[in-house]
């Protein structure tokens, strides 16, 4: 429905004949079930051809139950499922306006960004695609996964600026997923989003086609389309894709700034990251975050159960040794107070310091075939020091001291955030909000006293900018990411409520050493 009521509309017709297919087999006694083959059964039954279906079965592809498995209410719910649709189309086939195509349409003539620039417009529909192209015209090239070689070279021609032929034949081209990686566009530079993709790593592929180390041009345009306010409420697409865009983005420590409408360019660092070359190319590491490790924890929940099940009976206070070439007999503890996680690290030279869950997650990392290491003497001397640097952590009369706040460099970042956020006229809603979270964040002691000093020295590099609310903004934003805004970071009712618990210690050696 979000990508375009056309393609809307033929989902609805493909749902419709599903039910009519799946109901007439189970009439003629089966039940097929396959997870990417139905429509292949279904073609086949009405091909008569029971030897491709057979096939599929004994291919491990699809499954066939016979009807008399099910239960006597299954027949009556399909069919009720079946009358809802065709009450759906009934109603569709009233309406004959197309808002969102009509906006595209009049931005296509009116805009000046827009007006006879070649320009590359992106759905997850191969429907929708070839909508569009047919209601926009003979200036416009429809590609998608069924389009032919001859397609694909006129793609190149008239929209790859190293074409060996280029031509001017198109103006617009319509594309599905199927080029937003692979192949250059940058005689353009405009990108259109028809419909926001789900997956976030599209959004920089997308913008990637046009974007190029070649191209002429100094800037780079992207217009989306968002879901109506009514379809919003209902199928919150907006709040998902962005979500998942922010959740990705933490990766390079920003926001979800290339889905916002609004925000100053000057504060716009982080698009310009995401197209860069080193981005596009893969040639910059880019810096890890919590869901390369939730991903790891989702593939053992999903593929070893059972170590999953063992890892959650672990003990609290748990501990243990490894080698590490860094951090030479050294100790990481883990610790909770209510839903608020903090790390500490220390060894008989170095007072505990504070680190942020991805120091640690690394820290933590070995591989299946690691040797466990002894635990050291020290081992219980080096936890003390980090529960009292805990626990002076989370004591508010340690936090509200004055003479601790004039050093601390989460209280110098709290004072300019402070000051900052008096000029509220120069953000949006959006980044006023995560201003006020950030603050709440530090008032509450719960964001990494490493990321405070980062970004207190970041913030020390703008010198004279330090009073440009925008300047103090973006070095907000880049330094301290949205997953340390979470709830299981800071959201607790009673500040500092709870019991300090230790959940995981680890002593780390020098190699060869015990």
């Amino acid at each position: 429905l979000e990508s375009s009521f056309y393609a809307f509309r033929k989902s609805i017709d493909r749902f419709i004949r599903s039910y009519d297919m799946f109901l007439k087999e189970f009439d003629n006694g089966n039940v097929f079930v396959s997870k990417k083959y139905i429509n292949k059964i279904f073609e086949a039954l009405e091909n008569d051809d029971d030897d491709a279906v057979q096939r599929l079965i004994d291919e491990g592809k699809a499954e066939r139950y016979a009807s008399s498995d099910f239960i006597d209410e299954f027949k009556e719910d399909l069919k009720n499922d079946l009358e809802i649709l065709r009450r759906i189309k009934s109603l569709w086939e009233g309406v004959r306006r197309d808002p969102k195509l009509q906006k595209l349409q009049k931005e296509l003539s009116k805009n000046k960004i827009l007006k006879n620039k070649k320009l590359i417009i992106f759905t997850e529909s191969k429907e929708t695609a070839e909508y569009l192209t047919e209601k926009i015209g003979d200036k416009a090239l429809c590609y998608h996964g069924s389009s032919s070689e001859a397609i694909r070279d006129k793609v190149i021609d008239n929209f790859d600026a190293r074409a060996r032929t280029p031509k001017d034949d198109y103006m617009i081209l319509i594309t599905t997923e199927v080029l937003s990686e692979g192949v250059n566009l940058h005689r353009s530079n405009i990108v259109i989003n028809y419909d926001i993709p789900w997956n976030p790593t599209r959004m920089m592929q997308r913008v990637g086609r046009i974007n190029r180390i070649d191209t002429k041009f100094n800037k780079i345009y992207t217009f989306n389309f968002f879901p109506t306010i009514q379809s919003e409420d209902e199928i919150q697409l907006q709040k998902t894709a962005e979500s998942k865009i922010n959740a990705f983005l933490t990766l390079l420590g920003g926001d979800a700034a290339i889905l916002t409408e609004g925000e100053p360019v000057s504060s716009h660092k982080l698009f310009n990251r995401l197209i860069s070359k080193e981005t596009i190319s893969g040639e910059e590491e880019v810096e890890e975050s919590e869901l390369k490790y939730l991903n790891i924890i989702k593939d053992i929940r999903d593929k070893n159960p059972g170590l999953f099940e063992k890892v959650k009976r672990l003990p609290k206070k748990a501990r243990s040794a490894k080698e590490d070439k860094e951090a030479i007999d050294s100790l990481l503890t883990y610790f909770k107070l209510g839903k608020l996680q903090k790390f500490f690290i220390t060894n008989k030279n170095q007072e505990p310091q504070e680190v942020d869950f991805i120091t640690t997650a690394r820290v933590f990392e070995c591989s299946l075939d690691e040797k466990r290491r002894s635990l050291s003497k020290d081992f219980y001397e080096l936890l003390d020091r980090n529960k009292k640097a805990f626990i002076d952590a989370t004591t508010e009369e340690y936090l509200i001291s004055e003479h601790r706040r004039g050093r601390d460099s989460g209280a110098q970042v709290l004072k300019t955030l402070k000051a900052t956020l008096k000029v509220t006229q120069r953000f949006t809603d959006e980044q006023e909000d995560y201003l006020k979270k950030v603050i709440r964040q530090l008032e509450e002691g719960a964001i990494p006293k490493q990321t405070t000093k980062k970004t207190q020295k970041a913030m020390n590099s703008l010198k004279s900018d330090l009073t440009n609310p925008l300047e103090v903004l973006d070095i907000v934003q880049h330094n301290i990411p949205e997953r340390l805004l979470e709830s299981h970071y800071v959201e607790y009712s009673h500040r500092f409520s709870g019991k300090r618990e230790v959940i995981l210690s680890l002593y780390l050696i020098g190699e060869n050493n015990e």
